[in-house]
């Protein structure tokens, strides 16, 4: 229902804009016997060779490595790939399908990957542009349930003043929302709610002003309408940028 969501953002003084989300693909994987963090590296160097060759530019990926984590995370790496629009994903798997025969094979030979998966991926609140972007960040993910009786349409505008609500605060964060499109059935939540920093500092000062005022805020604008878990975080290492990587 959410593949192909698309919201209208009203801008003081200004018409409303299309927010329109845009495609995620996810691989969950874990490291084969004698396998480990290099050898994923010289997986991704020939990856991004063959990339090139191909003459890909719209295509982005990171590999997501956990920092808070329980039991539950039966992965060693996640692999996010993105662009900004499913057809242009599409044409970077086709190619990869038909001509990445042995770059697939030098990943499998690394890792096992027991789920690939897409999201629908809707920004809600795009972090400030930073000079000499590695693109590396720290990224929290949290499962959240609407409450009965409540639409994306009713939260939609609550979570983008909670953005603006943070900026206002000093937050550099950038929040998502990931919807699953495909490659899932069983999930047990609606949507992630996703927050990216530029490291651990940062997130340690949004943590600091949700616990002194935040949390009033968080009550008033989603108390009833939704319930999110915990966070889970990943230390994210850019692999591959689209020239125009927003």
């Amino acid at each position: 229902m959410f593949s192909g969501i698309s919201l209208a953002d009203q801008h003081e003084g200004e018409e409303e804009e299309a927010n329109v989300a845009s495609p995620m693909e996810m691989f969950a994987c874990s490291y084969n016997d004698g396998k480990g963090p290099a050898d994923l590296d010289a997986a991704t160097k020939d990856f991004n060779k063959w990339a090139d060759k191909q003459n890909i530019t719209d295509y982005s990926a990171w590999t997501l490595v956990p920092y808070y984590f329980s039991p539950e995370q039966e992965f060693d790496v996640l692999w996010f790939g993105a662009a900004g629009k499913a057809a242009a994903l599409g044409r970077v798997q086709d190619s990869w399908l038909a001509t990445g025969t042995k770059e697939a094979e030098g990943f499998a030979d690394v890792m096992t990957c027991n789920s690939h998966a897409a999201y629908s991926v809707l920004m809600t609140k795009q972090p400030p542009k930073r000079e000499g972007d590695s693109g590396n960040l720290l990224v929290t993910f949290s499962d959240c349930n609407m409450s009965d009786g409540v639409t994306f349409d009713d939260l939609y505008m609550p979570i983008v003043e909670w953005g603006k609500y943070k900026a206002e605060h000093g937050s550099k964060a950038g929040h998502w929302v990931f919807f699953p499109a495909f490659g899932g059935g069983q999930e047990t939540f609606d949507f992630k709610w996703v927050t990216a920093y530029e490291n651990l500092e940062d997130l340690g000062g949004d943590w600091d002003q949700n616990n002194e005022k935040g949390w009033q805020k968080v009550n008033e604008l989603f108390r009833g309408k939704v319930s999110c878990d915990s966070s889970r975080a990943y230390m994210a290492t850019a692999r591959r940028q689209a020239e125009n990587d927003d």
